[in-house]
């Protein structure tokens, strides 16, 4: 299997060879659109600028003036009117031309054979030494007929500068080529410490410190790992903090029942006696059903997007039912409750909506002092509906009060040892209220008491 880095490498070879084949395809095209006409006309003006000389001077020697014009960077081809012809300069390597293209030129006209050279892949307009890639141009010395036929000698002209490009080419090649390996060294190499975290977070390590720091996308990414590593952290740590505390509210209930069954198996119990352990097993039944009922909604909770079930119910009347069930539990913890609520329609889940007002009241119970104060308002605005639950109760600190809707968390058992309860109650809120498009936030204050506030849109 190829790594990132490799594949990295290789793909960005091919777009350096890619980029310069095209880069060379598109400046031939250039060449034989743009530069060959522009290369013919100006080597045909060469070429009338010597035969006008030629012309103008009849005592010339001619074949002594050729050698000097073949010295200054031209090959020459020169034929006069009896086919007698002579090569001046470096040799072509193809000497091959039409014998029409010789008579035409000997009769008074031009060759264009540059700009009429083959179109081919290459830039063969400009490099290609044949005879055929010239310029012809006729003219008269001591009352005969010559042709000639030039292009500049390449070799010649720009055999360093040739030999210079080559070098530029090779030497742009290595460079880039190292530079890509360098370069996508450093780059890859966040990502092979991304790929090591991940096993350790595999292997349930989730305290993961990348040293990566960067402005760019992997950068970002890198920081967004840490924070996933972290979260996964808190995760895993309630995880266990639940499994703990499940276990043991479900141990204590058991081993209840277990106890008292066994007792109920002596033979000479009092009826009172059998009458008060069966109703021990029964509250403790009761305390494992409703465990399993919480875990069992937060489950389903946590698979639907929106509440099914919704119709449009009077809140009012719900809200004083669940007051009225809880009387005695008020009375007992006695603890002082005066609410307002006004008549109220509402469009939602009653049944998810009962278990938020029942999870917030019973919790405002548990929580509070003897002789407290709990107070139930409903405020229904134009465009919303807000439920506030205030109570005098223990209140909670910063940190727990950042936590309190985390699924499994409960809050420092040191205080809460004596209260019964799983952790899962103000998660199941905050479901419920976020599937309703709603918001839940809390004050609180720590031995002052606390408050939560319920938002719920109407729709």
């Amino acid at each position: 299997m190829k790594s990132i880095y490799s594949k990295f490498v290789l793909t960005t070879i091919a777009i350096i060879l890619a980029s310069t084949l095209i880069g060379f395809f598109v400046a031939n095209t250039y060449y034989h659109q743009v530069m060959k006409p522009l290369n013919d006309e100006k080597n045909l003006k060469v070429a009338q600028q010597i035969t006008s000389y030629i012309e103008a001077q009849q005592q010339l020697d001619l074949e002594k003036y050729l050698v000097n014009i073949a010295s200054i960077g031209y090959q020459l081809y020169l034929i006069d009117e009896t086919g007698r012809d002579r090569f001046f300069g470096a040799e072509f390597k193809n000497n091959q031309l039409l014998e029409k293209v010789k008579s035409d030129v000997l009769a008074g006209n031009y060759y264009h054979g540059m700009k009429e050279f083959p179109r081919e892949t290459f830039v063969t307009g400009f490099f290609a030494n044949e005879l055929r890639n010239t310029i012809g141009a006729p003219f008269k010395h001591e009352n005969k007929q010559y042709a000639i036929f030039l292009r500049p000698d390449i070799k010649l002209l720009f055999n360093e500068v040739h030999t210079l490009l080559g070098w530029m080419i090779v030497i742009m090649l290595i460079s880039s080529i190292s530079l890509v390996v360098i370069s996508s060294k450093f780059l890859v190499q966040p990502i092979a410490k991304l790929t090591s975290a991940t096993k350790k977070i595999q292997e349930g390590n989730f305290n993961i410190a990348l040293d990566i720091n960067r402005q760019d996308e992997i950068g970002r990414l890198a920081k967004n790992f840490e924070e996933m590593s972290s979260k996964l952290r808190q995760l895993d740590e309630m995880r266990t903090e639940f499994v703990s505390n499940v276990s043991h509210d479900f141990q204590s209930p058991l081993l209840n029942i277990q106890g008292y069954a066994h007792l109920l198996e002596q033979e000479h119990l009092s009826q009172q006696d059998k009458a008060a352990y069966i109703g021990i097993i029964l509250q403790e039944t009761t305390r494992l059903s409703l465990l399993t009922k919480q875990l069992l909604l937060l489950t389903s909770l946590e698979k639907e997007e929106s509440y099914s079930k919704a119709k449009i119910f009077d809140l009012m009347k719900q809200l004083k039912e669940l007051v009225h069930k809880y009387m005695w539990l008020l009375d007992e913890k006695k603890v002082t409750l005066t609410y307002t609520i006004p008549p109220v329609q509402f469009y939602g889940d009653p049944a998810l909506l009962y278990n938020v007002w029942e999870n917030l009241l019973t919790n405002a119970i548990k929580y509070n002092r003897e002789n407290g104060e709990i107070r139930l308002t409903v405020c229904d605005e134009e465009n919303q509906l807000q439920v506030i639950i205030t109570d005098t109760g223990i209140g909670m600190k910063e940190e727990e009060k950042n936590r309190i809707f985390e699924r499994f968390y409960r809050a420092d058992l040191s205080r809460t040892r004596s209260i019964e309860g799983t952790g899962l109650g103000l998660s199941i809120v905050y479901k419920v209220v976020s599937l309703h498009q709603g918001t839940i936030s809390v004050v609180s204050e720590w031995q002052a008491g606390t408050t939560f506030i319920v938002t719920l849109p109407k729709l």
